[in-house]
């Protein structure tokens, strides 16, 4: 049955469900993996790695017809969907009562510090991308953006700065780290508090109770083992690409690339083998080892290529921007959260709802089929944290810095772009090659090649984290919820797997096929994402009531393993 929602015969709320069983192998190949979860989606994603491989042609007419149909049809459906996560997970840590509220048992300690779990936040969610769009977006809207398309400014102007930084941190703002921070949220609050498995389908337990021990369940963690491995391989497909064009800037062969500026098809198979290979050793060292050393070395990297940008670069002209662009980012955010283009025939409409699609919409997209895995990886990292320091920590630190980060190194492109020093090297380059591009016409000669080279492999170091972090989360779900035993055999198929994707989509047809998967495969887990919205405030607000009754809001379980009286 769903939690309860009535009240007992003296008029309090009951206990909340402590006890979600799933069931799992008790010996063989699958000992204490969920069977019913495992086997379909090793099935559904080597379905997915035949049929790209087998019928190449065949499946990138299929994905693009697809992708036409479900990014037009349910552009609203995203777009709404984030903007009511956002809410949700800032009005949750803003309330005393329900801010307050511990992912844990009452005065429990986080199991991390908070520069590890603030690396480990950063690197697992977003860190590629910042180093792909930290140069690729704002200069791909100081190009283009909505106010370009109305003719209210001119494209590649000074006037048109402010309006590409408001749209850059829309996208790599509240929307992105909200959803994240909703699904880790859900999760973690139902395993730390009630002691429920640490899996997807635990999050709906306040609305579906223990009929997610069946089929439901079963179907909503297959959903997110196949979500997160389409989302993780877009990001390791935008990483591979700047991966290999960065070993091309470094001299390291003429078989990196193809005459038209793109990664070669060994090149990508080859820096597949090396970064999967590696992902998939961390994986198997777990997250106290391996990818928590992995995390705190990116964030020390990320810190000293972005002091040399502050340096040599554009550095006050970046700090400026950041101002102007929080305002005018605070200031439109509800407009801009919920505005919705639709095509209406004319030019500047059908301009404006094409733009949405390829920019938003994919976003949006893109941040939920990631959620599952950033989700759980950061419930996984933040037990004894409070909802309060959870959003603050997941929501609006990692915003604020990759803020800085886009406004710095974005800015300093810019900057040399609208100097004239660039020339035109910078926008006409790939958006792989941006940023290599920004350091070639910032500095030169010997410290040129050095910065290339950092940036090289900061990309290897962040491609390994999130792959890892990726590989172990699903093998927790697929695990019902444990992550203690055994799994070198699957966290190698998943490694495996994980690597067929990137490799064969980007040989099929670039980051675009990929790039349109993950988009079809994350449409089944947004309305797993909208539920566990509505769980979430759901079990939280109960929880309230419960404290107000004396009623117990923690399991036996959490309590007896913290040696902690109840609440």
């Amino acid at each position: 049955m769903a939690e309860p929602t009535t009240a007992d015969d003296d008029g309090r709320i009951s206990a909340p469900l402590t006890d979600l069983p799933i069931e799992t192998a008790e010996k063989g190949f699958y000992q204490g993996y969920s069977t019913h979860v495992t086997i379909p989606g090793k099935v559904a994603i080597a379905l997915l790695i035949g049929w790209v491989l087998l019928f190449p042609q065949q499946a990138s007419k299929t994905l693009t017809m697809a992708n036409t149909t479900i990014i037009a049809g349910f552009a609203g459906w995203y777009v709404y969907l984030v903007a009511f996560l956002t809410l949700v997970t800032i009005v949750l840590a803003i309330i005393p009562q329900t801010g307050s509220l511990r992912l844990g048992a009452p005065g429990e300690q986080p199991e991390f510090g908070r520069f590890s779990w603030f690396a480990m936040l950063f690197g697992a969610g977003i860190g590629i991308g910042m180093l792909t769009y930290s140069t690729g977006e704002p200069l791909a809207h100081f190009q283009t953006n909505p106010d370009t398309i109305r003719g209210l400014v001119e494209p590649v102007s000074p006037e048109n700065v402010g309006p590409a930084y408001m749209y850059t941190f829309l996208h790599w703002g509240l929307a992105a780290w909200s959803t994240y921070a909703l699904v880790g949220l859900a999760v973690g609050y139902v395993a730390y508090r009630r002691g429920l498995p640490l899996t997807i389908r635990s999050a709906l337990a306040p609305l579906f109770g223990t009929q997610l021990s069946g089929i439901v369940g079963h179907i909503i963690d297959i959903f997110a083992v196949v979500a997160t491995i389409l989302g993780v391989a877009v990001t390791l497909g935008l990483g591979v690409e700047q991966f290999v064009a960065g070993l091309d800037r470094l001299g390291m062969g003429g078989w990196l690339m193809t005459a038209d500026d793109t990664a070669s098809s060994f090149a990508i198979v080859a820096a597949v083998v090396l970064l999967v290979g590696a992902s998939t050793l961390s994986a198997i060292s777990g997250v106290g080892n391996g990818i928590r050393w992995l995390s705190n070395l990116n964030m020390g990297l990320s810190f000293l290529l972005l002091a040399v940008f502050l340096v040599f670069g554009a550095g006050l002209f970046g700090l400026e921007l950041l101002g102007l662009g929080l305002f005018e980012y605070i200031r439109t955010l509800p407009s801009l959260a919920l505005t919705l283009f639709s095509p209406d025939g004319t030019e500047v409409g059908d301009a404006l709802a094409q733009w949405q699609l390829d920019w938003s919409v994919f976003y949006w997209a893109w941040w939920i089929a990631f959620a599952p895995f950033v989700g759980m990886f950061i419930a996984r990292v933040s037990r004894g944290r409070t909802l309060r320091e959870f959003v603050l920590g997941v929501v609006f630190v990692p915003s604020l810095m990759g803020f800085i980060w886009m406004t710095i190194v974005g800015g300093t492109a810019i900057d040399l772009e609208l100097s004239g020093a660039a020339g035109g090297s910078i926008l006409d380059a790939t958006i792989s090659d941006q940023l290599y591009a920004t350091l070639a016409v910032m500095l030169s000669g010997p410290i040129a090649t050095l910065m290339a080279a950092l940036v090289v492999l900061l990309l290897m170091t962040y491609l390994i984290t999130s792959a890892d972090s990726a590989i172990l989360i699903i093998n927790t779900i697929n695990g019902a919820g444990e992550d203690d035993s055994d799994r070198r055999r699957h966290i190698l198929f998943w490694g495996a797997a994980l690597g067929l994707v990137v490799a064969s989509m980007l040989i099929l047809g670039g980051i675009d096929a990929l790039q349109t998967t993950m988009i079809i495969g994350a449409l089944p887990f947004s309305v797993v994402v909208a539920l566990m919205a509505i769980a979430l405030v759901k079990a939280v607000v109960f929880d309230v009531l419960r404290k107000r009754q004396g009623v117990a809001t923690h399991s036996e379980s959490v309590l007896a393993e913290r040696s902690v009286p109840a609440e």
